[in-house]
């Protein structure tokens, strides 16, 4: 990737957020970021223990048509109108686990799924609203994602991020992340649930970069999000964790 003449850095942010590219190029060519860190997040969606986990960093863009980025999946964006982009993709959600406090209750595998996200990009805002559903794994049903990220610099070097996200997935998709079954029950203790509606989640994002080259940066983020509905109903959370889920990270990424 060409750095800007002006010589004032590139806007580029790990973990999940997005990068922004000043320079242009005559002919399609991939660029975006490569690196890996850390997050301190739950065992599990609704836990209250938390662990350290590596963790790889990648969003790529083929000109302006193809993308390949750790959270928002492998896309096309098959409507590029001003600055909206309209794109269906292959992503992928995680399940749960069978470890710590819910040892006795069934894993859920996590899956592939196919989306389709609508994207809006101006100057400082990138706005982004997803619904997809599952392919494989253990899930069923449709999640719903909505973002919105402000991105300004700090001085020549330093690039900051901050804004909310919002989150609901349906009833089959809740009742197979917070569902107890009643073998399940008998299992472990913990009282049967079967949940009859969806829920949200409710949050925010922030992440501050610092360039130490114009090729290499390194990126901390912090975000928190609050399960509502029927997930927090569950005793998987309002019994042995907590509705509130944190997270913090840290990466080092190459940009290209």
């Amino acid at each position: 990737m060409t750095a800007p003449r002006n010589g004032i850095w590139l806007l580029a942010i790990a973990g999940g957020l997005s990068i922004s590219a000043s320079a242009a190029a005559a002919q399609p060519e991939w660029e975006g970021t490569v690196g890996a860190g850390a997050i301190y997040s739950p065992d599990y969606l609704g836990s209250d223990d938390y662990e350290w986990n590596a963790w790889p960093s990648l969003d790529a863009t083929y000109g302006d048509t193809f993308f390949v980025s750790v959270t928002d999946g492998i896309g096309w964006n098959v409507i590029r109108q001003d600055n909206w982009r309209v794109a269906p993709f292959i992503g992928y959600t995680f399940g749960r686990d069978d470890t710590g406090d819910i040892d006795d209750l069934d894993q859920v595998d996590g899956g592939a799924t196919a989306g389709l996200r609508v994207s809006y990009l101006d100057d400082a805002w990138r706005y982004s609203a997803a619904a997809e559903t599952p392919f494989s794994g253990d899930i069923d049903g449709y999640r719903v994602k909505f973002k919105a990220t402000y991105v300004t610099k700090l001085g020549e070097r330093m690039a900051f991020t901050i804004g909310p996200r919002f989150e609901y997935t349906s009833a089959d998709w809740t009742e197979d992340m917070f569902g107890v079954s009643n073998r399940e029950s008998a299992r472990s203790g913990i009282k049967a649930y079967d949940p009859d509606d969806g829920y949200f989640a409710i949050g925010g994002d922030a992440s501050l970069s610092y360039y130490l080259t114009r090729q290499w940066s390194i990126t901390g983020l912090v975000g928190v999000a609050r399960l509502t509905g029927d997930a927090e109903d569950s005793p998987i959370v309002d019994d042995l964790g907590d509705a509130t889920q944190w997270r913090a990270g840290a990466f080092i990424n190459y940009h290209f």
